[in-house]
């Protein structure tokens, strides 16, 4: 069993956030997990949201390739319709670069029309503009002299990218997915698996299986680690705490269907409340509560869960070590250190 974390840092405009994960909170945060042995972090990509949501993962994460030696450093995920596909095959090959080849590469295609509409992209496109971008950027990572492509949005003639990535032919290729013709096409292109925060246990149990059904087809092996499966969780410690959790959770869905499903410029829709009664994705509970629902969904066949937790500091992360880690089932060696607190320097 694996950690990681999924998200990234919130930053707004003057105090507009009440609930701001500012970077050097979230700087700290991951150098706090890199110690206790997390694997990795994946960085989303948001914009013109009016929330902080992190726009510059690449910038942030070539910041923490400097600040961390071990933990790797991942996009959950880069919209590559937005992207010009040699600029972004130059900046992650920098990234792994610089990084010492810690760079895990997630990729989509993008599902808020509000952000389609504010870059002129038009979202009937998204599939055909990932497409290829995707195939550029493989073509040029896997180049060793200069190349042609003529395609449909781009146009390059005798080019050559540069540097190339320390991971050969490219760094491992995330993809989301949750229906199983998406899922049987990411496993058999042998490439990595994510799976969102909401996904019942039940749905992770079917999703996980029929990746590693996909593998065991093209004769890979059945690598559940090769599953990133996100998950907020959010100790607490009595019923008052966690009535106030689960408001906070229901408001948070609330928020970001509203962000993903609006025009520009118009007001945030309202949303009926979501039923939360029988939700069993998130890790909200006690430390054995959450302890619990970890190796049920180790059962489920999860090998490696990104964390989102509710509080953004070392001092989180401490607590996870402390509380939960010492009483999951199969949990590597290298997990266990108490991190002493490391702050970046204002």
């Amino acid at each position: 069993m694996k950690f990681g974390i999924f998200g990234g840092a919130r930053v707004g405009r003057a105090d507009t956030l009440h609930d701001s994960y500012g970077y050097r909170d979230f700087i700290n945060y991951v150098i706090a997990a890199e110690k206790i042995g997390f694997e990795g972090i994946f960085l989303v990509e948001h914009h013109f949201t009016g929330q902080g949501q992190l726009s510059a993962s690449l910038n942030l994460l070539s910041y923490l390739a400097a600040r961390t030696t071990k933990i790797r450093l991942g996009t959950g995920v880069v919209v590559l319709p937005w992207h010009n596909p040699v600029l972004l095959a130059e900046q992650v090959a920098t990234l792994d670069v610089l990084s010492g080849g810690r760079v895990d590469l997630g990729v989509g295609r993008g599902y808020r029309k509000a952000e389609f509409d504010a870059f002129c992209v038009p979202m009937s496109e998204a599939q055909e503009r990932f497409a290829e971008c995707f195939e550029v950027m493989l073509k040029a990572w896997a180049s060793d002299e200069r190349f042609t492509h003529s395609g449909k949005r781009w146009q390059y003639k005798d080019i050559m990218v540069e540097p190339a990535p320390v991971q050969r032919p490219h760094p491992p290729i995330w993809m989301a997915g949750g229906s199983p013709q998406g899922i049987a096409y990411i496993a058999s292109q042998n490439y990595n698996l994510l799976l969102d925060q909401l996904a019942s246990i039940e749905e992770v149990r079917e999703r996980v299986a029929s990746y590693l059904d996909g593998l065991e087809k093209i004769g890979k092996p059945r690598d559940a680690t090769r599953v990133g499966i996100a998950r907020s969780i959010t100790i607490v410690r009595d019923e008052a705490e966690r009535k106030k959790a689960m408001e906070r959770r229901k408001d948070t869905f609330k928020r970001i269907g509203a962000i993903a499903y609006r025009k520009p410029g118009q007001a945030q829709p309202s949303h009926d409340d979501p039923d939360l009664a029988n939700d069993d994705s998130a890790l909200l509970g006690t430390p054995q509560e959450i302890v619990d629902r970890i190796n049920v969904l180790a059962e489920a066949g999860a090998g490696y869960i990104l964390l989102t937790m509710a509080s953004i500091s070392p001092e989180s992360v401490q607590q996870f070590a402390e509380e939960i880690l010492p009483h999951v089932k199969d949990v590597g060696p290298k997990f266990g250190a108490s991190p002493a607190p490391q702050q970046v320097a204002a």
